[in-house]
């Protein structure tokens, strides 16, 4: 990192001294019109002062203006040239005062700026501190500060529009619904409990199974999204497989639109690994050429296809490509037998030349035929990818939808002690046991919104993110 200051910056606990008013950019550190640095604490506002000389005349400025003027550094020097603005808490970020000073882009107005109010007391935020205020200061609950992180890094529309969603609120919500209900019930098993000497009614009994096989259900439904949300975030890794000459390079630069891979005549011409990165109908791929699969003599070339055969283990869906105007031959095969056990679509190239009888006539069923000269087979190419990868939904409706792993393994664990719930119930165990159960799973469902998470989880958590985030 090229800033001197920043890059002096470590990331040891956030169970720090909330009282100190921290500083960061808020804006990525290079060459820009605009750069961010942003102050937030108690006396965060009186720091800043005495280094702000405004355009007009003010007593203290109000919250939520942008003031211009001038920054000063402490012999009365103009530093730059800035926009000022004041957020009172609690109606900022961090639900604490914020200062934001918007300067001029570039280092070393950033760094200077940095190092004036580090000098008068403030001092550097570590990774993801501001978010965590806003978490321990009750403005954003878990599942938010960590849609910040995914909206800022979304890599496709649909991905920011999840963020966007989580961020509002949408998944926190759904959850506070269903531990609200489990609250209710386990309070109603607790009271009884405090009863020994008495049986909790049957009626009731059936009433908390009956809700709890409700949450299970509502539950398997959003973890049943996960897949599909993963894939929308995180993308995909999609390989192009099949013997030499195929046309994989030349589908690559055709999804791509732009000659990336080389494409000749000459087979083996692709010896390595090669990936860029692309959206297909929403979702992040990570597209991958690689060798084509054939005994060849050259060591190089060997080593190319052992790369292809390890990233066909790996990949999370894999293009197997027949050339349709060559004869269908073992190499053809030995390709598509290595995709066996791989989720795969067949594709038939050169769709716009003579299609070969042994390449009809030989088990490659429900294959798309794709010509890259004429551009036929592509879109239907583009929608079959989608729909191998999420099913035939065609896009992400309002339904709250799961993108986070740690979420998914919190509310499947949630799940597991519900049914355990219901099972005891059949079974006949004590209202002890029951009541167990169902704090087990309002546990696991708080460690997704943070109101049960331990210390060393938020630490990582919020380790991950940018400092000034």
């Amino acid at each position: 990192m090229r800033s001197s200051i920043l890059s002096t910056a470590h990331q040891p606990d956030l169970d720090v001294d909330r009282q100190d008013i921290i500083v960061a950019p808020a804006t990525p550190p290079g060459e820009g019109g605009v750069a961010i640095i942003r102050l937030s604490g108690p006396n965060c506002l009186d720091l800043v002062l005495p280094f702000f000389q405004s355009s007009r005349t003010f007593n203290r400025p109000d919250s939520h203006y942008f003031y211009h003027g001038f920054l000063l550094d402490s012999q009365g020097h103009r530093l730059d040239e800035v926009m000022f603005v004041f957020m009172a808490t609690p109606r900022s970020f961090t639900a604490e005062d914020v200062v934001e000073i918007h300067c001029h882009g570039g280092h070393q107005t950033v760094e200077k700026i940095l190092s004036l109010f580090l000098k008068a007391g403030a001092r550097l935020a570590k990774a993801g501190e501001f978010s965590y205020r806003a978490f321990i200061n009750g403005r954003i609950d878990l599942s938010q500060a960590e849609a910040i992180a995914d909206l800022i890094h979304a890599r496709s529309a649909t991905a920011q529009t999840l963020a966007f969603s989580q961020m509002e609120g949408q998944l926190s919500r759904t959850l506070y619904s269903y531990t609200a209900k489990l609250r209710d019930s386990l309070a109603l098993l607790e009271a009884w409990i405090d009863f020994p000497d008495e049986e909790l009614p049957t009626e009731d009994m059936n009433e908390i199974k009956l809700q709890v096989s409700q949450s299970i259900n509502e539950l398997r439904v959003l973890c049943g999204g996960y897949n599909t949300g993963r894939s929308y975030v995180e993308g995909v890794s999609l390989l192009l497989f099949g013997k030499p000459n195929v046309g994989k390079s030349s589908l690559m630069n055709a999804l791509l639109g732009e000659e990336r891979s080389i494409v000749t005549e000459i087979e083996g011409t692709t010896r390595d690994l090669l990936e860029e990165g692309l959206v297909i109908h929403g979702i992040p791929v990570r597209l991958i050429d690689a060798a084509g699969l054939r005994a060849g003599l050259d060591p190089i070339e060997r080593e190319g296809v052992e790369r292809a055969r390890r990233k066909l283990i790996t990949a999370d869906l894999v293009l197997l490509m027949i050339d349709g105007s060559r004869p269908f031959d073992q190499e053809d095969q030995d390709a598509a037998d290595a995709c066996l056990d791989k989720k795969h679509i067949k594709v038939i190239t050169k769709s716009d030349l003579p299609l070969e009888p042994s390449v009809e006539f030989s088990d490659i069923k429900d294959a798309i035929s794709i010509s890259i000269k004429s551009g036929e087979g592509l879109s239907l190419l583009r929608q079959a990818i989608h729909d191998a990868i999420i099913g035939h939904q065609s896009r992400i409706d309002n339904s709250v939808v799961m993108t986070n792993q740690r979420h998914y393994a919190a509310a499947s664990h949630a799940m597991v002690s519900l049914q355990r719930f219901v099972d005891s119930v059949s079974l006949g165990f004590s209202l002890e046991f029951l009541a167990s159960d169902l704090r087990e799973a309002l546990v696991a469902l708080g460690d997704i919104t943070g109101e049960t998470t331990t210390e060393d989880v938020l630490d990582s958590i919020f380790s991950r993110f940018c400092i000034g985030k």
